[in-house]
């Protein structure tokens, strides 16, 4: 015969430990605290393909160059994300396919992002020049961020606003890698 109690305990601990796991992923995402985005944002001008020109590194886009990000929109208003870059070890390239949504209104830049299913992340966009040709982003905490450009390059006077944008954000510049493209 089992013993019901030795049963429970590990059933218990493992149900718990799903809803904790299950919640944390489907988390509410939020513009963190003491961020801005950008105000009277046009899905459709952010359209189309942009080079990653510098990011903090993480599991996914570590060792990557030549990274770029293709937005286009869907039939149902969600934009379809498509993350590209060449593995410099591997010497591959490497897509991720995703899939971004508005957090409320659609005239701000505040969104959030899915590669992983259910799962999104804070994606909000703090600094776009009226033409809409270079992008800061900022993830949902200082351990994500992004600029972002129609070209190959950013030109230097909007690189060193958005060093400073980031910095007053409290962003470790140090941490920065500017992605060879």
């Amino acid at each position: 015969m089992v013993n019901s109690k030795k049963l429970l305990i590990p059933m218990v601990l493992f149900i718990g430990a799903s809803s904790l796991f299950f919640l944390s992923g489907c988390k509410n995402v939020q513009v963190p605290d003491g961020v801005t985005v950008v105000d009277n944002f046009d899905i459709n001008k952010y359209m189309g393909q942009w080079y990653e020109i510098a990011r903090f590194d993480f599991k996914q886009e570590k060792d990557l160059s030549q990274v770029t990000a293709n937005y286009s929109l869907n039939e149902d208003g969600s934009v379809k994300v498509l993350n590209r870059g060449f593995h410099d070890i591997d010497k591959e390239w490497k897509e991720a396919n995703g899939k971004a949504k508005f957090l409320d209104e659609t005239d701000k830049g505040a969104l959030k992002v899915s590669f992983f299913g259910p799962f999104y992340s804070g994606y909000n966009v703090v600094m776009l020049d009226p033409d809409y040709q270079h992008a800061l982003i900022f993830g949902e905490s200082t351990e994500y961020i992004w600029f972002l450009s129609r070209e190959k390059t950013l030109p230097d006077q909007t690189k060193e606003l958005f060093l400073a944008k980031a910095k007053e954000a409290g962003y470790d510049l140090n941490r920065l890698v500017w992605t060879k493209q």
